[in-house]
């Protein structure tokens, strides 16, 4: 019996026509069945592509556009403009940082500039006509917090009270302090961290050339 297969949209049969073991039985009975495994077989195929181009092609509105807010930028460019060489003498240590008090300018020439951490024992003095620049990197002078201390790969510093710091901080905002006899102290902060500095002004709401 013959039977009148509709058209294939895939032009099966043209396909087929290149096999002579599957031509002479395309109309019969049997072609039938080759027919319909043929075109199951397509459709499953077909569905699997669409599938995977759906997977490695999101549509643009699942896709994660990461942003930065004008408020965000203006910040850490503040950051990177308003940064500062911290050396210094550490007169107090404090749970989240070290208050240093910076202008040490020695600490930075050899042979004293092969760590950030610098022992007690080593002679280190301030200038006396020393005043801070403005530009960025420059030295800072007088009392400041310093936080997100530098982590080596090595062995973990820890800073003793009266060592010295050489250090490029971040301005991270204000903070206070209890110096000697409990008088409560309100100094420049900043984070030896870029990242860190900008989070900080971005959680206090700082704004921008604060």
């Amino acid at each position: 019996m013959r039977h009148d297969l509709p058209a294939c949209p895939f032009q099966i049969c043209s396909a087929i026509g290149d096999f002579p073991a599957l031509k002479d039985c395309v109309w019969t009975g049997r072609g039938v069945m080759v027919y319909a495994m043929l075109m199951k077989f397509l459709a499953v195929f077909f569905c699997a592509a669409l599938s995977l181009s759906a997977q490695t092609n999101p549509p643009a509105s699942g896709r994660v556009v990461t942003t930065v807010s004008p408020n965000a930028q203006a910040v850490h460019e503040q950051c990177v403009e308003g940064r500062r060489l911290i050396c210094g003498k550490i007169i107090k240590i404090l749970p989240d940082g070290l208050v240093v008090d910076s202008g040490y300018t020695n600490l930075t020439q050899p042979p004293l500039n092969t760590s950030w951490l610098i022992p007690g024992r080593v002679s280190a003095g301030r200038p006396a006509t020393l005043i801070e620049g403005r530009s960025p990197g420059a030295v800072c002078v007088g009392p400041v917090f310093l936080s997100d201390l530098p982590r080596g790969r090595g062995p973990v510093l820890k800073p003793q009270l009266y060592d010295y710091v050489v250090v490029l901080g971040y301005p991270a905002g204000s903070r206070t302090y209890a110096s000697v006899g409990g008088v409560k102290k309100n100094v420049r902060w900043f984070a030896a961290n870029l990242t860190k500095a900008v989070d900080m002004k971005l959680t206090t709401g700082e704004r921008p050339g604060k």
